[in-house]
């Protein structure tokens, strides 16, 4: 009798076990799944509040994601008020390169870093 509760005991503490194991794996795979399922709606609600609002910004030159009209797309301002606007050079000419927004003091440098390192010696 002893050895059957035993048995039973051990029966139920490993499948409680598994149940957490697999309550785990369901949370976090689920949470994961639920997580990513927002921005792909936010990206089509954006698409159309880009639409229903181009119509109404008058620019003759470049209309930025932002909204701002600039001359060219070089110009545009970085989405957020915290983002800093960094121009990576494209070969020799310093003037002309591809602008990347990034954020914090010292953003600049660690992109560039970040590009040098990328391009090799």
């Amino acid at each position: 009798m002893q050895r059957l509760a035993t048995l039973l005991l051990v029966f139920f503490l490993a499948i409680s076990f598994v149940t957490a194991q697999f309550s785990f794996f369901d949370q976090m795979f689920g949470q994961q799944q639920h997580q990513q399922q927002p921005p792909s709606q936010g990206g089509s609600q954006g698409g159309s509040q880009w639409a229903s609002n181009i119509e109404s910004v008058s620019c003759s030159q470049y209309l930025c994601p932002t909204f701002e009209c600039v001359s060219t797309p070089h110009d545009c301002p970085c989405p957020n008020q915290e983002d800093v606007k960094c121009i990576i050079p494209d070969g020799d000419d310093k003037t002309v390169g591809t602008v990347v927004c990034a954020r914090g003091p010292d953003a600049c440098l660690s992109v560039e870093r970040l590009v040098w390192r990328l391009a090799g010696p």
